[in-house]
């Protein structure tokens, strides 16, 4: 695949990456664990269709240690003996805010509910910041067809 333009991200101007990268700092300190911020990077990706980003959370929760066998089943998590609780309660709800035109209420009563029973509200915050910020990623990048692999503009 050859790339429509670089990163516009990059090509907007010096100021957007620290500025999404400040995002992504501050979901960190949400109380979220970074595992789970991972997790839902790569499961947001998978739905979204970005190699790069598919390739790119792949990577991250290799080097953090993951198994081989979580990050190869993020994608049918569901049926699945590998995830906690907290981790499918994440992981539902960073789907349903990603496909919120798949259903009519889109992050059900249900959704929200299970995640709440593990998570406090800042930390449903970062879930959701988490979740934005990606699908955020996922419209420029495979927008504009930027190849999986090392980073390179």
């Amino acid at each position: 695949m050859t790339a429509r333009m670089p990163n516009p991200a990059i090509v907007a101007g010096p100021d957007v990456i620290p500025a999404l990268l400040s995002v992504a700092g501050a979901v960190k300190n949400t109380g979220v664990p970074e595992t789970t911020i991972n997790l839902i990077y790569l499961r947001v990706s998978q739905i979204n269709g970005s190699s790069w980003n598919v390739h790119k959370h792949a990577s991250d929760l290799k080097e953090a240690g993951e198994s081989a066998e979580r990050i190869s089943t993020v994608a049918a998590w569901r049926e699945t003996p590998f995830f906690t609780p907290e981790e499918r309660a994440a992981l539902a709800l960073a789907e349903a805010a990603t496909r919120l035109s798949d259903r009519q209420d889109a992050v059900s009563d249900e959704v929200w509910a299970e995640a709440a029973k593990y998570f406090s509200d800042q930390q449903l915050a970062g879930i959701l910041l988490a979740t934005g910020l990606s699908n955020l990623w996922h419209r420029l990048i495979p927008t504009t067809r930027q190849p999986a692999g090392p980073v390179g503009g």
